[in-house]
């Protein structure tokens, strides 16, 4: 159908999570790193839970040490989510992955993916912008330097500042100092929540972080008296089906809630994640929605009009999004 091939906005894109393992097996090649038992038979990639996923993506992620690396990295996703129509995505950024978390670092990283972005957006009509995150389970004291780098970055792409890894570490307001930070230096503010610490994981997100959005959120499915804040507040999910089934959150897209969170007033956005890790991409996702649900092109315009919303661009650039759509 027509509408799996329409423009597409995502929110929620892990850059390091957009690597294909070939991508990852070439440069790994490169340096004469070996790094084989994270892939299968196949050559996909290999994990059987979500710590796994964590260690499986921090070794394939380790063999990129270098600006050059995220230059070629950036590009490369870029140019996959382009192939799935996505006009627009937000992606996040960790400067511990990019230098350690140091400053100067920081900036020679940031510097080679920005002008990787600029690349894919004059080659491949895609736009780009970044998300600082902080890694939950490294503690609240390295996330303050992931603050300190996303507040002294902050401007035309860094737009927002946000929290990814391991839910069952320490609880949302223990790196409220970081979100304080960011938020200082005007910063959208967006946290992982709901993907495994349940509906109060997110209720922690809303009144110790006070952030904008929520990455995943789907568990609050389960309070009713936090999806009515969640409403109340106007915060947008970004929602990522075929990561929460990959990792057998929920069964199969017919037994996930996005229907239901949408039929309850909130409003949901559709991405990745970590697209080749969970065999997906964003047509994949529309594809499956519509089977599961019946969505069709209605359903996702409002879906990508959320996005847009919700997204941390500045106006203009929402403007020109608007009428990319309505050109479809």
């Amino acid at each position: 159908m027509t509408e799996f091939n329409d423009p597409k906005i995502e929110l929620h894109l892990h850059l390091e999570g957009g690597a294909s393992p070939e991508f990852i097996r070439q440069i790994a090649s490169e340096k004469n790193i070996t790094i084989g038992s994270i892939f299968d038979e196949n050559g996909n990639y290999k994990f059987d839970n979500f710590n796994d996923f964590l260690a499986v993506y921090e070794q394939a992620t380790s063999v990129l040490v270098t600006p050059e690396d995220y230059y070629k990295l950036t590009v490369s996703v870029l140019a996959n989510s382009s192939e799935n129509d996505v006009i627009y995505t937000e992606l996040f950024l960790s400067p511990d992955f990019c230098g350690g978390g140091e400053l100067s670092a920081w900036k020679d990283y940031l510097a080679a993916i920005k002008e990787a972005a600029q690349f894919a957006e004059r080659n491949y009509s895609i736009i780009a912008k970044g998300i600082v995150t902080c890694i939950r389970h490294y503690g609240p004291e390295k996330a303050k330097y992931a603050a300190i780098c996303a507040a002294e970055t902050e401007g035309e792409f860094i737009r927002g500042f946000g929290m990814a890894g391991a839910e069952n570490i320490g609880k949302q307001g223990d790196f409220s100092y970081s979100f304080d930070i960011a938020r200082e230096a005007y910063l959208h503010l967006t946290t992982h929540a709901g993907e495994w610490g349940g509906a109060s994981s997110v209720n922690q997100a809303i009144f110790d972080l006070n952030v904008e959005r929520i990455g995943h959120g789907v568990q609050v499915v389960k309070d009713k008296s936090v999806v009515q804040e969640i409403i109340s507040r106007d915060i947008t999910l970004e929602i990522c089906p075929g990561s929460n089934i990959a990792l057998s959150i929920y069964e199969n897209f017919q037994s996930h809630p996005i229907a239901d969170l949408r039929d309850m007033g909130v409003k949901v956005t559709v991405s990745t994640d970590d697209p080749p890790f969970f065999n997906t991409n964003m047509r994949k996702e529309y594809q499956m929605l519509n089977a599961a649900f019946g969505w069709g092109s209605e359903d996702f315009r409002v879906i990508n009009e959320n996005a847009i919303n919700a997204a941390f661009c500045d106006l203009e650039t929402k403007s020109k999004l608007y009428k990319k759509l309505e050109k479809k």
